[in-house]
């Protein structure tokens, strides 16, 4: 059996009431008060009630009330990186995000394997390193593997963006030994396609674990500058050997 994705692309229209569940419906990582929903330790995080760009261009989020689903990294905007608690194989995932000009951050599914989050507005020719980029790989001092997105879908720093991400997990088999790679199916940020079946073969440079697994967190970095996050949903899928690449 073939299993195909309709993939729809809802641009910033996330604003569903996502409820946790096990049965394909989407996960809300994001609670509506305080940092329930992430594990270990959850450094300057904050759940507040507003976020936006300093108006004088700095880089610098200022933000505003008490828990209503944005999460910030503090008022340094340097923290630790932050790992849901819900963990994740085969996995559809939405995302809406925020940097001021020059801040950076990242994605990582299943805690290992990255797509960026930078301010690349304006970037003529993106590297695997700008925003929507999947991450290089890093060993003995040198990267490889790292892939640029297909286009620069990236607006002005200060605005929100959103990433609509499906994700297929490493294969093992029964004793362990990793018999596929992990695999980005489609990548789309703010409306535009910039990734379709990119293969990782290995956690992403500075990733939260340096093994690979069947299963993981979320993680958002949250030590490279000021990021704000929102509108964080998952929904767990079981991605069949010969996916269709529609």
């Amino acid at each position: 059996m073939r299993f195909v994705i309709g993939f729809f692309i809802l641009g910033l229209t996330l604003s569903q009431s996502a409820v946790s569940a096990p049965d394909g419906s989407w996960i809300e990582l994001i609670q509506p008060k305080g940092m329930e929903g992430w594990k270990g330790e959850t450094g300057t995080w904050l759940n507040v009630g507003g976020a936006w760009a300093a108006a004088d261009g700095s880089k610098k989020i200022n933000y505003t009330g008490v828990g209503t689903g944005i999460l910030v990294n503090g008022p340094e905007g340097k923290t630790v990186n932050l790992f849901s608690i819900v963990e994740h194989a085969d996995v559809e995932a939405k995302v809406v995000f925020m940097v001021p000009p020059e801040s950076n951050s990242g994605v990582y599914f299943m805690g290992r394997y990255e797509i960026q989050v930078l301010d690349s507005w304006g970037e003529e020719n993106p590297e695997h390193s700008d925003c929507g980029g999947i991450y290089q790989r890093w060993q003995d001092g040198k990267g490889f593997e790292g892939v640029p997105p297909r286009v620069n879908a990236s607006r002005p720093p200060g605005e929100w963006q959103s990433f609509h991400v499906i994700f297929r997990a490493p294969r093992f088999d029964e004793n362990g030994n990793k018999t596929e790679n992990a695999k980005f199916i489609k990548v789309v940020h703010n409306g535009q396609g910039i990734h379709e079946n990119v293969e990782v073969t290995g956690p992403t440079r500075a990733a939260g674990f340096e093994d690979e697994q069947p299963k993981g967190p979320l993680m958002f970095q949250g030590d490279h500058g000021p990021v704000a996050y929102k509108n964080l949903v998952i929904r767990h899928l079981d991605l069949e050997d010969g996916l269709s690449d529609n």
